[in-house]
């Protein structure tokens, strides 16, 4: 659609449709068939993957495999999505901050995330019982992807409860005061109704740390038309 105006396209599909994830299910299915066959351990959700190789050789293998079957398929690895990584340094995949010390929020959606907080909070605005139930949508759904069993952000969590908690005070009070923390306290907002997003960790999430191979290499990519 541009200026009203419905025109066909021609390649790809729109950033983000509804049809886009089926379509990439459909067309990449033929990529996990050949990855599985050829003995890659590999995790793809939609037309986001990463292929996990014990060395920097085998990613490298992996990178040719993955042009190779979507040549077949019309298709390219996205340059700017695509790259050889290790767990040391880390990388970014759906959402999370992945590496062998840490499995976090990435900062781009923590940003999202405290973006759509501020929006809610806005000092000018009047603090009411709506603001809480709207909160709790954003807090609940980011709380529930984010909480697996393998996230190490608790702490991270933590502090966003807490800077969510003053974000309410200074809608409160019209202001940012540490005395309103005695005025607003943590049992008051429990008693309104607003959820936590450390609530939904798992008790000791450290434990897990071990599963995660620390060493190797990862091949992360995304295909382009």
């Amino acid at each position: 659609m541009e200026y009203g105006v419905r025109k066909p396209t021609t390649i790809g599909t729109p950033q983000g449709g509804v049809v886009s994830p089926l379509l990439a299910n459909i067309v990449l299915n033929r990529l996990d068939w050949q990855l599985h066959q050829a003995g890659f351990a590999f995790v793809r959700y939609a037309d986001d993957f990463v292929v996990v190789c014990p060395s920097t050789k085998r990613a490298e293998e992996a990178r040719a495999f993955v042009e190779s079957v979507l040549a077949d398929l019309g298709l390219t690895l996205s340059p700017s999505k695509t790259k050889i990584v290790s767990y040391g340094k880390g990388y970014p995949f759906l959402g999370f901050m992945i590496s062998s010390r840490s499995r976090r929020m990435r900062s781009k959606s923590l940003k999202k995330f405290k973006d759509k907080i501020r929006e809610l909070t806005r000092r000018k605005h009047n603090f009411e019982a709506e603001v809480i139930v709207k909160l709790n949508r954003v807090i609940g759904g980011t709380a529930r992807y984010f909480a697996t069993s393998f996230f190490t952000g608790r702490s991270s969590f933590h502090k966003l409860d807490s800077w969510i908690r003053m974000r309410l005070r200074c809608m409160k009070f019209k202001r940012k005061s540490r005395h309103d923390n005695h005025k607003l306290r943590v049992k008051k907002f429990t008693k309104l109704g607003l959820l936590t997003l450390e609530s939904f960790c798992h008790d000791h999430p450290a434990k897990r740390a071990s599963a995660i191979p620390r060493k190797g290499q990862s091949l992360v990519g995304s295909p382009s038309d």
